[in-house]
């Protein structure tokens, strides 16, 4: 098994190395626009540097990357306004064709020479403990890790990052919440190698607690803790879901059972078509319905986490109204889909309402006077009546369908995420059964992978 693995770890590794062509040509890039910056700062009343970030600054790059970060490092002394305007005029001058995004503070993203480029202006703290925004750190990553890791390391880190960008798992953004650059280079750097690395995931019993610098100061409660090893008060790992987590797990343990190259370069299956969709849930027996709405003008990671709130608000509302979610989802490209695949899509037009206990005398007399004098055949509802020591009421049921609760105004009362709610107020549409298949069309690959799902 050593040298089957080795084999795929070897081939995989051919294939992320960048050549020598591509360093030469990042390196010219690089210089191009630290030029630029250095001749803009030039023009400021401040001094500031000019400083080469992330994984092409530190040499655990993918081949075909094409980002180049560059940080802006300005006096702790100055205001936040003024670190925000000055970044910015910098920004404008190496990218005149970029445009401002925003992270903690405004900066600029652009394009130079097939290149995507970010310049970002932070503050030049003394060290990553006393930082004034979250991106003060990011400089003293690239030092920490450029001192630890050799080029024989950073091919490993390599190899590790095209392992969990095939798993599914590769970025900190908040629609993966999977494994930074940054976070990647500290576990192969902990462990000492890729396939170290992967042999200790398979065994993880999270939580995972791991300091590579002992500070010993914080306690997390994450599944898996790395702390920061320039400030101790952070774990690099907290985006990090525990699905995120289980995943290389289940993964690691296939790598080292079964070693293969798809592993680290899987393919999209391929799309339902609306045909498809309709006879999968023919089979399952199981009736889907979904919410479908114009995609809020939000940035990813922005949008995902009210996704979540939103798919969390939505089924649980229906599993309280007695609809049995079986599984569910939210996609999202030009359009919004929440998807909710029901075990009972209608209930009885009448449900139970239990009250107190007779002897909790003031509340149980309240409960049986406010429906002492309803009639079933006026008003629907039946009682009170005694089951056991207590009252119950059976009343008529506010809604008997599932899409007769999605259809109404009650369906934005729910948990929803703010953008999420604007956009359903403006509008949106219910398709269920066989309509759900009208969604193959946008969601196609989504589909495929909802109704043969995978780890």
């Amino acid at each position: 098994m050593s040298d089957e693995f080795e084999g795929v770890v070897e081939r995989v590794r051919e294939r992320v190395e960048p050549d020598a062509v591509e360093r030469e040509r990042l390196d010219r890039v690089a210089e191009e626009l630290r030029e630029r910056a250095r001749a803009a700062i030039a023009d400021l009343p401040v001094d500031a540097e000019v400083v080469r970030a992330g994984s092409t600054a530190r040499d655990t790059w993918l081949a075909g990357d094409r980002d180049v970060d560059l940080f802006v490092s300005f006096p702790p002394d100055i205001d936040r306004e003024d670190l925000e305007s000055y970044g910015l005029d910098v920004g404008h001058a190496v990218l005149p064709e970029g445009h401002e995004e925003y992270a903690e503070h405004p900066y600029v993203k652009g394009t130079h020479d097939g290149f995507d480029v970010d310049l970002v202006p932070c503050y030049a703290v003394e060290d990553a403990t006393k930082i004034q925004s979250a991106v003060d750190r990011t400089p003293y990553h690239t030092e920490y890790i450029t001192e630890r890791i050799d080029a024989e390391l950073a091919s490993e880190v390599r190899v590790a990052k095209q392992f969990l960008t095939g798993i599914g798992v590769y970025g900190s953004n908040l629609r993966t919440r999977g494994f930074s650059g940054y976070l990647t280079e500290l576990l192969v750097d902990e462990y000492g190698g890729f396939r170290a690395f992967v042999e200790a995931a398979a065994n993880w019993h999270p939580p995972i607690e791991l300091d590579p610098e002992d500070h010993g100061r914080e306690t997390f409660d994450d599944p898996l803790v790395v702390i920061d090893p320039t400030d101790p008060e952070r774990n690099v790992a907290a985006v990090c879901s525990a699905e995120a987590v289980a995943r290389l797990q289940h993964y690691a343990r296939e790598l080292l059972a079964d070693p293969r190259e798809e592993l680290f370069f899987p393919s999209d299956p391929d799309p339902l078509d609306a045909a498809a969709v309709r006879e999968a849930f023919e089979r399952r027996g199981t009736t889907p319905v979904a919410l479908r709405f114009d995609a809020p003008d939000v940035v990813d990671d922005q949008l995902y986490p009210q996704l979540d709130r939103s798919l969390g608000g939505v089924t649980s509302e229906l599993d309280r109204r007695g609809f049995d979610v079986l599984r569910a989802a939210a996609w999202a490209d030009e359009t919004v889909v929440i998807l909710v695949e029901l075990e009972v899509a209608e209930r009885p037009a009448v449900e139970r309402h239990e009250g107190p206990p007779v002897d909790v005398r003031d509340h149980a007399e309240g409960f049986y006077e406010a429906y002492a004098d309803d009639d079933p055949e006026e008003d629907g509802t039946y009682g009170p009546f005694l089951d056991g020591d207590r009252y119950v009421v059976e009343r008529p049921r506010e809604f008997e369908t599932a899409v007769a609760f999605l259809e109404s105004d009650a369906v934005l009362d729910v948990a929803l995420g703010a953008h999420v709610e604007s956009a359903m107020e403006t509008g949106y549409a219910v398709l269920a059964g066989e309509q759900v298949g009208e969604l193959a069309a946008e969601f196609g690959v989504e589909f495929a992978r909802y109704l043969a799902p995978r780890p």
